[in-house]
């Protein structure tokens, strides 16, 4: 990652600090993903050749900046989806001045009644926003999810009783292995292989 770029994430991450120790209403802060979560994930899309990326939680852009960073270095793109129209905005801003708008597509509005709506498939899917959708939301995805595909989603430590009903459902899915990691707010990663004529592409 070039400096510039580097430069651009560490402002908006600082932005998003000051902005968030200011807001009093929830809708109103970034609530970024700590630095360290954020190049974890880049690194496991480089690393797994990801190229079919879904965000849920957008904020200000910053954490989809590193996917979308790592997603064009694979030929890859990222879908990303956010509630607020005020933060939607925001990304698509920053995407530009990171010359990443290209590899993104952004999507304002309920996500769990987009993701019923995706095509797919998806090899790497992050859940940063609201935690008691997110079981609904990864039962949609299911069909539509490959073989070898990563499931993450953040504040496992900061939010655990917020993500606990997230948690059962990861660690009931067959042929998933689960752990969390300890870096940043707490990082549930689970992980499917199975055979490539699963995947439903419909």
């Amino acid at each position: 990652m070039d400096q510039q770029l580097q430069a651009l994430l560490t402002e908006l991450y600082e932005e998003g600090q000051r902005n968030d120790a200011q807001a009093q209403e929830r809708r109103k802060k970034r609530l970024n993903l700590e630095p360290e979560t954020a190049q974890l994930l880049s690194v496991l899309v480089r690393s797994g050749k990801r190229t079919r990326l879904l965000e849920i939680g957008t904020s200000n852009g910053y954490s989809t900046i590193w996917l979308a960073w790592a997603a064009r270095l694979n030929g890859g793109t990222v879908i990303s989806i956010d509630r607020e129209a005020e933060k939607h905005q925001l990304a698509d801003a920053n995407l530009r001045r990171a010359s990443l708008r290209d590899v993104v597509q952004l999507v304002q509005g309920d996500a769990t009644s987009i993701v019923a709506d995706l095509a797919g498939p998806f090899d790497f899917v992050f859940f940063d926003a609201d935690r008691f959708s997110a079981p609904a939301q990864l039962n949609l995805l299911l069909p539509r999810l490959t073989p070898d595909v990563l499931v993450l989603a953040d504040n496992v430590h900061s939010h655990p009783d917020e993500i606990a009903d997230y948690l059962a459902t990861v660690q009931n899915l067959p042929d998933f292995e689960h752990m969390v990691l300890p870096v940043g707010k707490g990082l549930s990663l689970a992980y499917r292989h199975q055979p490539s004529q699963s995947v439903c592409r419909s």
